[in-house]
């Protein structure tokens, strides 16, 4: 069993693909890629918003209109309740009736409130269809990453699953290892060293995919022990691209391995399997688990 991580450590990349990097001594303006940041907010944030602007919006014009009482008829006077529907059918272009402007005042503050209702429509169909319409990949990773001999080499592994039913073509796959090291004259850096994969391409990435990487003299994992990992704060960041035969378009994954999220002799247990039809299955209920190597006993 792998000790846990240090309350003090935090992971560079989260596993969700995003950094955990705090900036200071940014500047930040208010509406400075304020696209960018639409498009990167959760979904529940981005609603929260959508719904405060388009209430923010009709409470304006509903107090607008409230300005001239006898502007609009069939609402009461002074009735803000009123003024906020009848702003409400204004923006989306309803219009039931009921309510309608009769003064040169409310026939300007319509036609102002109209304009922005077709502005704020084509805005948010424009940044919902970008949201909907980016292409992403659904690729497994599994929890841990092993190390444990590899004919005859210790051999660093983990493993993925391509969640869709579908294939991704040419993939390619990446990673290095993140770690903090001192200098000779005695500067603090974090440092990315490449670790060379025993296959880092994948002609069609359909079912999993496990990737390896011998400790070899070639290799900055070689001779270092489990407890000196460890001290090093050291953190494997993994990317995976490839081309979504759906879409025909690049999709890419993002995943983060610690130092304290391997398990040293340990092996990946079977997920692939074979149905009595002869078709192939992934059983996705163990493919996370690993088990102890049994160390060959000599004959």
């Amino acid at each position: 069993m792998t000790k846990p991580p240090p309350e003090s450590f935090v992971r560079v990349l989260q596993r969700t693909g995003r950094r955990q990097i705090v900036t200071l001594g940014r500047k930040k303006r208010v509406l400075g890629d304020s696209y960018h940041r639409l498009l990167t907010i959760h979904w529940p944030k981005l609603f929260a918003l959508l719904i405060t602007v388009y209430l923010s919006i009709n409470t304006v014009f509903a107090l607008l209109y409230l300005c001239d009482p006898t502007g609009v008829t069939g609402i009461a006077p002074g009735s803000f309740a009123d003024a906020f529907f009848f702003s409400v059918q204004t923006l989306a272009t309803i219009g039931y009736g009921v309510m309608a402007p009769k003064s040169g005042f409310s026939h300007v503050i319509v036609t102002v409130e109209a304009f922005v209702g077709v502005l704020m429509t084509a805005m948010a169909t424009g940044l919902l269809f970008s949201r909907f319409s980016r292409p992403t990949a659904r690729v497994l990773f599994s929890n841990v990453a092993v190390v444990n001999e590899r004919d005859g080499q210790p051999t660093l592994m983990f493993r993925m699953a391509n969640e869709r039913a579908n294939q991704m073509v040419e993939a390619r796959l990446q990673v290095a290892l993140l770690r903090t090291q001192t200098t000779r004259e005695g500067d603090v850096m974090r440092r990315f060293h490449d670790l060379r994969l025993v296959r880092s391409q994948n002609i069609v990435f359909a079912l999993t995919w496990t990737a390896m990487h011998t400790i070899d003299e070639d290799s900055p994992l070689y001779g270092m022990t489990q407890e000196e990992l460890l001290a090093t704060d050291g953190e494997l960041i993994v990317s995976l691209t490839g081309i979504d035969e759906t879409m025909s378009q690049v999709v890419h994954a993002r995943w983060s391995y610690v130092m304290h999220e391997l398990r040293w002799h340990h092996r990946f247990v079977d997920v692939l399997g074979r149905l009595p039809d002869g078709r192939s299955f992934i059983d996705y209920s163990k493919f996370h688990d690993t088990a102890p190597v049994v160390a060959a006993q000599p004959g």
